[in-house]
C-alpha cells in the first residue's frame, strides 16, 4: 500500500497505533521496536516508555516526509504473519486493536497483515462496529472482567462455540470460590443460590420479602437455564451439531456479565 505518497495521519491516530504496538504487556518488546524502526528506516528518538518512543519516532518521520508512509511501513512490518507463526492469538489481538484505531482513517489490517481500505468512522461506537471486533464490542458493553478472564483465548481464536462453554463455566467457578462448595451444575445452584427455608448462601438481597425472594429465585433459575442451554450441550455434542454465532455469543456474555455484577454485591454465608 505504500507504493505512493500517502497523506499524513492525525497525530492521535499515530499515537493510538503506537499505544497498541508498544503496549506494556501485550505489545512489541523494546528490542523488537528498535529492529522494526531500523528495518523501515525510521530514526529512533530518546526518552519515555515504549509507546512514547515509538510515537515520537513515527510522528517525527511523518513530519519530515509529510507522508504517513513510514507509519504504514512499520505496521506492515510489525504485523507480518510469519512473526506470529507460534502466537496466532497475539496476531488476532493486535489486529483487532489496530483496526479499532485504523477505522478512523478508513483502513484496516487484513489477515495477511497488510493495510487495506475499509469503512471510516467518526465516533467510538462507529469504530467498534466497523472494526468487526468481538472484543471491541465487549469492551464497549463494559463486559465483566470475570467473563473475559475465562474466554479471551477462545475469542481471540474466533471460536464462539468454545468461548460460550468457557464463559458459562465462569459462574460455576465463582460460586464455588465464594462458598467453598465442590458441587457443579444445577446442584451447585440449588445449594448456594436458591433460597430454601432461609436465606440463600449467596444472597443478592435480604431475601426477606416476597419480591426479594422472587428476585433471588429468578437469578438462580437464570443461571440453571444458562447451564442447560450452553454448558451441558457444549460438553456433550460435537461442535458440528451446535453452532454459536458471534451475535449469540455477545448476548450470552452480556447476560453472564449481568450475573457476575449481581454476585459482586452478594452477601455470602460460609
Amino acid at each position: 500500500m505504500a507504493a505512493h505518497k500517502h497523506m499524513p495521519w492525525p497525530a492521535p491516530v499515530v499515537t493510538a497505533v503506537s499505544g497498541v504496538l508498544g503496549d506494556t504487556d501485550q505489545g512489541l518488546t523494546r528490542t523488537e521496536i528498535g529492529q522494526l524502526l531500523a528495518a523501515v528506516r525510521v530514526p529512533e528518538v530518546e526518552g519515555g516508555n515504549k509507546r512514547e518512543r515509538l510515537a515520537g519516532a513515527l510522528l517525527a518521520q511523518q513530519a519530515r516526509q509529510q507522508a504517513s508512509n513510514c507509519v504504514i511501513a512499520f505496521i506492515t512490518a510489525a504485523m507480518a504473519p510469519v512473526r506470529y507463526a507460534r502466537q496466532p492469538h497475539t496476531f488476532s489481538r493486535r489486529q483487532d486493536d489496530l483496526n479499532e484505531v485504523l477505522v478512523h482513517v478508513g483502513l484496516r489490517v487484513n489477515d495477511e497483515g497488510k493495510l487495506a481500505k475499509g469503512p471510516a468512522a467518526a465516533t467510538l461506537s462507529e469504530a467498534a462496529r466497523h472494526a468487526s471486533s468481538l472484543r471491541a464490542e465487549l469492551r464497549r458493553r463494559c463486559t465483566h472482567p470475570e467473563v473475559l478472564r475465562y474466554c479471551t483465548l477462545e475469542i481471540l481464536a474466533k471460536n464462539p462455540f468454545h468461548a460460550s462453554l468457557e464463559a458459562v463455566k465462569s459462574v460455576a467457578d465463582r460460586l464455588r470460590t465464594l462458598t467453598g462448595e465442590g458441587l457443579d451444575g444445577a446442584r451447585l445452584v440449588d445449594t448456594v443460590l436458591m433460597p430454601g427455608r432461609g436465606t440463600a448462601r449467596v444472597a443478592i438481597n435480604a431475601n426477606a420479602t416476597g419480591p426479594e425472594l422472587d428476585e433471588q429465585k429468578g437469578l438462580a433459575n437464570l443461571v440453571k437455564g444458562l447451564f442447560s442451554m450452553y454448558r451441558n450441550p457444549a460438553a456433550h455434542e460435537p461442535r458440528l451439531h451446535r453452532t454459536v454465532t458471534d451475535e449469540e455469543l455477545l448476548e450470552l456474555l452480556t447476560t453472564l456479565s449481568m450475573v457476575h455484577r449481581r454476585l459482586d454485591g452478594a452477601y455470602v454465608t460460609p
